[in-house]
């Protein structure tokens, strides 16, 4: 999946249903840090997300074919993220460029950490901690 260099959030949230109508709602973060402004339009993605859950998927399906941007980071690479949101299963969410996710198990909202990148997809990768509150 080709993700846009104009990506101005990511974030996940439910569809929920008012009556004549359907619901995302944009996490208050989102408005309050300027990524996007209320009242303004934008186009919205919907991805499910057993799209990005990793399972049955073997190591050649997680390469990216060269026309498409690569992922900005490597196995093995060391970074400073700090954790934005809680994914569905309690890991910790960091963006870094582009957008790209990196998943950190075991972190919480608005801690910072350094991570060893475990594992790379082309839409997310993984993160070990390191150090917390670096």
């Amino acid at each position: 999946m080709e993700i846009s260099d104009e990506l101005l959030c990511l974030f996940s949230a439910d569809v929920s249903d008012d009556g004549d109508r359907y619901v995302v709602e944009v996490p208050r973060r989102e408005v309050e840090t300027g990524a996007i402004d209320a009242g303004a339009t934008y186009r919205v993605a919907l991805i499910s997300t057993d799209a990005s859950d990793g399972e049955g998927s073997s190591e050649s399906e997680a390469e990216v074919p060269p026309d498409q941007p690569q992922p900005p980071v490597e196995p093995g690479e060391t970074r400073y993220v700090e954790i934005e949101d809680i994914g569905k299963q309690g890991d910790g969410i960091a963006r870094v460029e582009r957008g790209y996710v990196i998943i950190v198990p075991g972190a919480d909202i608005g801690e910072r950490v350094k991570v060893e990148v475990t594992e790379v997809k082309s839409n997310f990768a993984v993160g070990e901690i390191i150090e917390s509150d670096v």
